[in-house]
This record gives structure tokens, sequence and C-alpha cells, in this order.
């Protein structure tokens, strides 16, 4: 057995690319990578937004590099393996957060709506993960990659068929990914969180309605805290997930086994 779990959920020595790491989730578990030792590229749309996440993990004793990143944009995504390869050398693990969320009701999506959540949330997830599988694969490097999903991709709710469609191609996607990549030593798993306690959702769950969802629909009667997201990123992240891929670890707070 072995003894050290500091060392066994340790990413020293690695390099870490965050995509949506301006906000949320991807802001959060960009600066636990960077306490567990990585370099951590951090990646989004409002690069202004990054430069306080890098102070935080700089001031942690890590490395970190902001890079402008537009996951539906194919250069985008180039250009930011690019920079991080050019910094700290081939990306070994990748955190694929950025997306969007948006509630609307089947018969009133446009065309371009649909469009905008599957480009971002499921198009830009494969996009993140092609590029950085292929360079692995070329550098014959064993490598990491977490997508979040979302229970939504799991069990749908109503008003958003558009994200539940995105998130559950996450799901399969994950799968399909890791069964063919597991042969160049690439493992490939998902988080399906459920609601969490961000900026995006603060303003719902602080009124009344949110409140008595919290108290009817989740069993534990609660948000999920960012913090709690942790262990199940490291696990993945780390060489303590060495023999999981294609796993879809729910982290919802009951909600996928609630009563019907």
């Amino acid at each position: 057995m072995k003894g050290d779990f500091t060392e066994l959920f340790s990413l020293a020595g690695r390099t870490v690319l965050v995509t949506g790491a301006s906000s949320g989730i991807g802001a959060h578990l960009a600066r636990v990578a960077g306490c567990a030792g990585a370099n951590v590229v951090l990646a989004a749309r409002r690069v202004e937004r990054l430069e306080q996440v890098a102070k935080d993990i700089e001031w942690e004793g890590s490395r970190a590099l902001p890079v402008a990143l537009d996951v539906t944009e194919r250069a985008s995504v180039e250009a930011a393996f690019d920079a991080a390869e050019a910094h700290f050398g081939v990306v070994d693990v990748v955190l694929n957060n950025a997306g969007i969320g948006s509630g609307q009701r089947p018969l009133e999506i446009t065309e371009d709506e649909w469009r905008m959540m599957l480009s971002t949330n499921l198009d830009g997830v494969w996009r993140v993960a092609q590029c950085a599988a292929q360079r692995l694969a070329r550098a014959e490097r064993p490598g990491s990659i977490v997508n979040i999903a979302s229970m939504l991709g799991l069990r749908v709710g109503t008003g958003y068929s558009h994200y539940c469609a995105a998130k559950a191609g996450v799901v399969q996607l994950t799968k399909s990914l890791a069964l063919e990549l597991a042969r160049y030593h690439i493992r490939v798993n998902a988080i399906a969180p459920g609601y969490f306690k961000t900026e995006m959702t603060d303003g719902y769950f602080d009124g009344d309605k949110g409140q008595a969802y919290i108290r009817d629909a989740v069993p534990m009667r609660r948000l999920g805290e960012l913090e709690e997201l942790e262990g199940p990123f490291l696990l993945l992240a780390s060489e303590a997930g060495a023999y999981m891929t294609g796993a879809v670890l729910a982290v919802d707070g009951g909600q996928l086994v609630g009563s019907l």
C-alpha cells in the first residue's frame, strides 16, 4: 500500500491547462492545481480576469500563464496550446471547463441559440480534447483529460433542452475518447456537477424560488461548495486515478438518485 497520500494526489512537475479559468469552477480548480504543484495555464476569453487567478497561484509558489482562448475557434485553441508549450512544455492535464448556460423553452430556442450552446459546450470540449490528445500522442506522453459535464447530461430538466443535449454529448464523448485514447496512455474522465454556489447561480438561489428548489429537489438540501469538487478533480487528474478512464463522477448532492 502506498502510504504517502499527499504524493499520490500531487500534480508536481505537470502542466495543467484549464479552460474557462476566469471565474467559478474553472478559477477555483485552477488554484487547486497550483496548490497541488502544477504549472497552470489559465485559458479564457476574458484574459483580464485571469490576472488575479494567476497572482493567487503564484503567491502559493506555483507558476501560471494566462492565455486567450475561445473554444469555438480551432485557431484559438491551437494558439493557446502553442503558448503553453513554449512556456512550460507539453500539457499533461486538461480541465475542459469552458461553457455557457441559459434557460430557454424548446419552442422558443432560436437556431443561433442552439448552435451557440452546442458550439461552446460540446464542440469546444471535443476541440480542446482532440488538440491536447494529438500533442500528447506525438510526444508519446501519458495524460489526463477531465471534462466538466453536468447532472443535466444524465437527467433532464425543464427549460434546458439545448444544454441537456450538449452535456449528454459531453458524457458520451468522454466515454468514447476514453476507449480510443487508452492505447496512448491518455485517460479521459468527467465530473457531472449539480448546482454549485457560484456568481452565475447566486442571484437565483438566493431568492424564494431558488430556496424552494433547494429544499424540494436536492436531497442534501443545500448547494454544493466549490471546495467539494477538489477531491474529484485531483483524483481524476493525478496518479491517484491512474486506472480510471471513461468514468463520470456525479457530484450533485444526491439529485441523480432523487425520487421521481
